[in-house]
């Protein structure tokens, strides 16, 4: 059987790869708790300091098996406990643990995004997009909402105007219009997608990562807090940084003029 979604570790990067092409890598039932494990378990990894998502062929991920489902054995079927409300725990779907887990996320959009999976992409950190990518937000074309915190996400990205023109008019955007949106961070040739995607995540691995998933747990903070809150829980986040070997390394690798060597520790 092949497996739906790959993940492998490379250096300080891990890599996960959607991995349905015949069917535009939309998410099965059974890839959505394996989607949140993997994340779950990059987490965890001392040795991983950012994630890499992307999608095998010419998609990203075009949202849920909506065929799956029409067969009677994917998601919102009697089996998947989804239906009808369910007793889903969504604390643990995806998205909640893409938002919760502290190492760095960055999407290679190297295809289309639609559905549940535009907001997977949503909820990474950065996301670098192929020139053929699309972003698609046809929810109220197909008589659904962002069902997987796209409402949450989007005006966060570029506010609540161009969040309401993109979902009320469903519009779908190419990467370039992304790009200007400000809902990607760049666009690359298809042919340099995953290369610079690593790059990336490899010059995130490449500063302290105590510090790196503290000003991640910041950024999340301050969605909810005020600015006298939020300089408090920033304060006492730093305490402990100050303790750590890699603060000391950082301070002699700028005196010393050399790249630092961060053990995450």
């Amino acid at each position: 059987m092949v497996d739906e979604l790959l993940y492998e570790v490379d250096g300080h990067v891990a890599v996960l790869t959607f991995n349905r092409p015949e069917r535009m890598n939309t998410i099965s039932h059974t890839m959505l708790a394996a989607l949140s494990e993997r994340l779950l378990e990059a987490d965890a990894d001392r040795n991983v300091r950012a994630i890499v998502i992307t999608g095998a062929g010419r998609a990203w991920c075009a949202g849920l098996d909506v065929a799956e489902s029409a067969e009677g054995k994917g998601i919102g079927s009697e089996s998947s406990g989804l239906s009808n409300g369910g007793d889903f725990d969504l604390r643990n779907a995806p998205p909640v643990v893409l938002h919760q887990i502290d190492t760095p996320t960055v999407a290679a959009l190297n295809g289309g995004a639609a559905g549940y999976g535009l907001d997977l992409a949503l909820g990474c950190d950065l996301r670098i997009a192929a020139p053929k990518a699309k972003l698609s937000f046809a929810y109220a074309a197909r008589g659904v909402l962002p069902e997987s915190g796209g409402t949450w996400l989007l005006p966060r990205l570029v506010g609540a105007a161009q969040a309401a023109d993109l979902l009320f008019r469903a519009r779908t955007v190419t990467a370039e219009e992304a790009l200007a949106l400000g809902l990607v961070n760049e666009v690359v040739e298809a042919d340099k997608l995953m290369a610079q995607a690593l790059t990336v995540a490899g010059e995130i691995a490449a500063t302290a990562p105590l510090a790196v998933r503290a000003i991640k747990r910041m950024l999340r903070y301050g969605d909810s807090e005020n600015l006298e809150d939020h300089v408090q829980r920033q304060f006492l986040a730093l305490l402990p940084l100050f303790r750590t070997r890699d603060f000391g390394e950082g301070l002699r690798s700028f005196l010393e003029k050399r790249p630092a060597d961060f053990e995450g520790r």
